[in-house]
């Protein structure tokens, strides 16, 4: 857990960088996905780690775990199912601020009635499973076998959870072997309650505040003569960054490629590849523009709009070419915080 914390500490940039990254054709591949999330979901791991060292006995943790784990899985299968978009940049403020919370409690002592404390684990069970809701809407889910794919998400994460808990035990046990003065755990619940802070503080700061009042996303909305919605395109994962960012109608689209880079901020441009040669040109000229940003684009065949643009939250959809809506739609998300990546 000291690991987790100084990553938050000397990387402020990891206070988002826990995205699921990917998607999967597959029921299975999904309980990868889950348990990949959660194995790199460091504000999860500290949360569940506070609990570990607050509870002080393998029976009343074990309680306490499953009662986290019961509102995290309320809320990602309701919210996945029910479609639910939410503020991220507020649930993950929420989140780092449950660490602040497992802290200060620490720093006072075990409470004497365990019943609030199991009230308040399981409150913000609920938040933490908004939060991975809003990673696995990230990844585009087909209305197909979509409870199927949410259910085994979630088996990941508690197979992920499981495995961090007792790397987590095997880690103190060596570490308390070694260095007796670890015995302290005000040095952890400190550490804690640093990181939490560090956390939202760097959320609200590169949001500039503003999407933390960001209201609750439409489903759908007008761009001049496209449509943006939330993203349900899949991608396969898989692949590395592609060979180079616009690919001709001819050509097949490196689609684990377009798959990886979408995780990174990128946006990706899909044609129909019989577009005519004056429009193609327009796509082919805004895609490879350096100007345009972080952007790369291919012929999508059977696809029925002109011009389809996506990343990691959102969808414009065109019935006829409309470069200058796309170029907008580009704008609005490289400058929204979710979209750089960590350096």
């Amino acid at each position: 857990m000291s690991a987790l914390v100084g990553m938050v500490l000397v990387l402020p940039g990891a206070a988002w960088a826990h995205g699921v990254g990917g998607s999967s054709d597959t029921v299975g591949g999904f309980v990868w996905l889950g348990t990949k999330h959660m194995l790199a979901g460091w504000d999860h791991l500290l949360f569940v780690g506070g609990i570990l060292l607050l509870a002080g006995e393998i029976r009343r943790a074990a309680k306490l775990i499953s009662l986290f784990a019961l509102g995290h899985s309320v809320t990602l299968f309701t919210a996945t199912v029910a479609d639910w978009h939410v503020n991220p940049v507020l649930v993950d403020v929420v989140v780092a601020l449950s660490l602040v919370f497992v802290g200060v409690v620490g720093l006072r002592g075990r409470p004497k009635n365990w019943v609030w404390f199991g009230a308040a684990v399981l409150a913000f069970g609920l938040v933490h499973g908004l939060g991975l809701a809003t990673r696995l809407q990230d990844v585009g889910l087909p209305s197909d076998g979509l409870i199927p794919r949410v259910l085994a998400f979630n088996l990941g994460v508690e197979i992920g959870q499981l495995i961090a808990i007792w790397v987590m035990c095997m880690i103190g046990d060596v570490l308390l072997h070694y260095y007796p003065r670890l015995r302290d755990v005000r040095l952890s619940h400190g550490a804690l309650i640093a990181a939490g802070v560090v956390a939202a503080t760097v959320l609200v700061i590169t949001s500039g505040g503003e999407a933390l009042l960001r209201p609750i996303q439409a489903s759908a909305q007008e761009a001049g003569s496209c449509e943006v919605r939330n993203r349900t395109e899949t991608f396969p994962a898989g692949g590395g960054h592609p060979v180079k960012d616009f690919f001709e109608p001819e050509e097949t689209v490196p689609a684990t490629s377009f798959g990886h880079v979408i995780g990174d901020g990128f946006v990706i441009v899909n044609y129909r590849p019989d577009l005519p040669a004056e429009q193609l040109a327009q796509v082919r000229a805004f895609v490879t523009d350096p100007a345009a940003g972080l952007v790369v684009g291919g012929p999508a065949p059977g696809q029925t709009e002109a011009v389809k643009a996506v990343h990691a939250y959102r969808t414009i959809a065109c019935d006829t070419l409309d470069v200058d809506a796309v170029r907008q739609f580009t704008r609005d998300w490289f400058a929204d915080s979710r979209s750089k990546p960590v350096e």
